[in-house]
């Protein structure tokens, strides 16, 4: 995670200073309490534009560190044994139920507070860089069989070909099954993203507005007949701007509708997550580098440790 500089607060703040890797750095030394820390790291986020929910979250968790190291220790003298014994702490000791979502979503916490004290240079070491995430165990994602894609794909191709011809429900469901982008981000594709000359074909940019989220901007390659398909496309229905100009609420409705069409089950649907985990299972069906479909995905390092193991499962044959 990129860091940012924190606000400075006007009046009683040291010139600023920065790190050999050219960060500024905050008023923060090791010697400063967590609570100040704490308060530092609440600005950084806002100014990070983390979600209201996040912050809350992770103050939230170094709240209950807090009462754990009783009182407000110097940040410095926090150790990776003091955070091994809070994790212990909060699944066998506290008299309070953990679940396995909040005790990762606490690890995540240590993990991004200390890594950006390390990071800005005031703490010499991250306590928190050798904690082991568990992941949480969930249920394998639903993914679409080979059939099942073939059927969705004759779907598609029949409406884009019909008396009433409808490009549409193709360019999206061929859109999700070749670069696995995720449902907000299929939203956010603008026309002037997408380039239909490359002669090897079509690509489209991911773009994020957000500084923090730039690690996840990549270059996707599309089919060739893609390119054909988006011509059609944009005759009937003329977008602007944005290339689909409709709420992500419609396109759910227009995955059902070829989910219906194809004769998927109804408990199975169709959706944005389960093009985007059939498309990852396929890519590593087809040995594409481990890195390469992390970055593909959009994913950073902690994600892709969960994602990695669901995916080998799913691509397993079966039994």
């Amino acid at each position: 995670m990129p860091v940012e500089q924190l606000p400075l607060f006007p009046g009683d703040e040291p010139q600023a200073v920065y790190s050999p890797s050219g960060t500024r750095r905050s008023d923060l030394i090791a010697g400063s309490s967590l609570s100040t820390a704490m308060e530092r790291f609440r600005d950084h986020m806002v100014q990070q534009d983390y979600t209201e929910n996040t912050v809350k979250s992770f103050l939230g968790d170094l709240r209950i560190l807090e009462r754990y190291l009783k009182g407000s220790p110097p940040i410095g003298q926090i150790s990776t044994k003091d955070l091994q014994g809070f994790l212990y702490w909060l699944q066998h000791e506290r008299g309070k139920p953990c679940s396995p979502k909040s005790y990762a979503r606490r690890l995540t916490t240590l993990k991004v507070f200390f890594a950006w004290l390390a990071a800005l240079g005031v703490l010499p070491a991250d306590p928190a860089a050798s904690l082991v995430h568990k992941p949480v165990q969930t249920p394998l994602p639903r993914i679409l069989y080979d059939s099942q894609v073939d059927q969705v794909l004759a779907i598609t191709r029949q409406m884009m070909a019909g008396e009433k011809p409808d490009p549409r429900p193709h360019l999206l469901v061929s859109l999700l099954l070749h670069t696995g982008i995720k449902k907000q981000e299929c939203m956010a594709i603008r026309l002037s993203h997408i380039d239909a000359s490359d002669r090897a074909g079509p690509v489209v940019h991911i773009r994020y507005d957000k500084p923090r989220m730039q690690y996840k901007e990549r270059r996707l390659r599309l089919p060739l007949d893609w390119a054909r398909t988006l011509a059609e496309y944009r005759k009937v229905y003329e977008p602007q701007e944005f290339l689909f100009p409709c709420t992500a609420r419609n396109l759910e409705y227009v995955l059902a509708d070829v989910a219906k069409l194809a004769g998927l089950s109804p408990s199975g649907g169709l959706s944005f997550e389960m093009l985007r985990w059939t498309c990852a299972v396929r890519d590593h069906r087809a040995r594409m580098d481990s890195d390469r479909l992390r970055h593909k995905l959009g994913l950073s390092q902690m994600s892709w440790r969960e994602t990695e193991p669901k995916l080998v499962r799913l691509a397993e044959p079966p039994l």
